[in-house]
């Protein structure tokens, strides 16, 4: 094909001719400070367009990611809806020393992952693949996950109801004065929120429950907040998933403290200490339980056979023989607290 193009000799100096100029064979005619250029240009190998390089900035941000992923074994998941820059710069400020936050196009992070993993198959970091949907970043870290959670969440700023926003959390308006004149009182009758006039001022008389999470802030309920000055909700980095030495997992689990696991392998315990004493098998959690059973039946056999017993039958064999003797030894025990008086 066949083109003529006329540029300037400085973007012609720059590469910003519109084909790689390794590709182009033909004749350069010079007028004062442009160049017309008229050409036949091939490709190496189809008449497909060159594929584009790659910028220094995305060279940057593939090697910055990789290296992330090489250098931290923990990684959170985080949705970063409404939060603006300064905010995202404080984040950054409080986690410095502790962790890395990386944020970037949801596809090109799928392309690092895809490009890591061609050079460390088999890597468990691919599973996040699967999380990058919507607006959301990674925050890499080799600490504590608690502690990095903890200064995450120390990072939220209150924020007020804009119309059109979702809420995210239930908004209850406190009873107590507003700072309103009497004459907006039909602005509260229309939220139907009871009111009454107290020292000049409109006055809530009960706790309100304004809106609901998932609802939709209307104008009425924004302007109620204004008025009020109550910021409703809070933003910040909201924790969706995990990563940690290759296991993926909710954000719920770091909310089970100590007693909560010791409370669940006790109750796996008794659970596998039930199956096993139902199907005979032994094991550490049912060997007490059999060995008690065992005991017991030891014991009925011995006061049934008058020709056998053991050490630790007799006991129970001299209580069946004579209840009353025991009953007569109770009974001083009993009255030794002191004389009733």
């Amino acid at each position: 094909q066949a083109l003529r193009y006329r540029v300037s000799v400085k973007n012609l100096l720059w590469n910003l001719f519109p084909f790689p100029l390794e590709y182009i064979n033909g004749i350069f005619v010079h007028f004062e400070d442009n160049v017309e250029i008229f050409c036949c240009y091939t490709f190496p190998f189809s008449s497909k367009p060159v594929p584009a390089m790659p910028s220094e900035k995305k060279i940057e941000y593939f090697s910055r990611m990789e290296g992330m992923i090489e250098t931290y074994t923990k990684c959170f998941i985080v949705g970063v809806d409404n939060v603006g820059s300064h905010q995202m710069q404080q984040i950054r400020l409080a986690l410095r020393g502790e962790a890395e936050v990386l944020m970037g196009k949801n596809t090109m992070m799928r392309k690092v992952i895809a490009e890591f993993m061609k050079k460390n198959p088999g890597h468990p970091f691919e599973q996040i693949s699967a999380k990058l949907r919507g607006n959301v970043g990674l925050v890499f870290t080799n600490g504590d996950l608690g502690e990095v959670r903890t200064k995450i969440e120390e990072n939220r700023v209150p924020a007020p109801a804009r119309v059109g926003s979702i809420a995210p959390v239930e908004v209850i308006v406190p009873p107590g004065p507003t700072g309103c004149d009497p004459g907006q009182t039909s602005f509260f009758q229309v939220l139907q929120i009871a009111t009454k006039i107290s020292r000049g001022q409109i006055e809530i008389v009960a706790p309100v429950s304004l809106l609901s999470a998932g609802d939709k802030v209307g104008n009425s309920e924004a302007a109620l907040l204004q008025k009020l000055d109550i910021k409703p909700f809070t933003y910040g980095l909201v924790i969706d998933s995990i990563y940690d030495n290759g296991s993926l997992f909710d954000a719920k689990v770091l909310d089970l403290t100590d007693a909560d696991l010791q409370a669940k392998f006790m109750a796996a315990v008794s659970k596998l200490a039930s199956v096993c004493l139902e199907i005979g098998y032994p094991t550490l959690a049912s060997m007490p339980h059999s060995i008690a059973n065992a005991f017991k039946k030891l014991v009925a056999v011995a006061v049934e056979c008058e020709t056998f017993s053991f050490e630790k039958a007799e006991p129970y064999k001299a209580y069946l023989a004579d209840p009353s003797a025991f009953a007569a030894a109770a009974a001083p025990a009993a009255g030794g607290g002191g004389d009733a008086p």
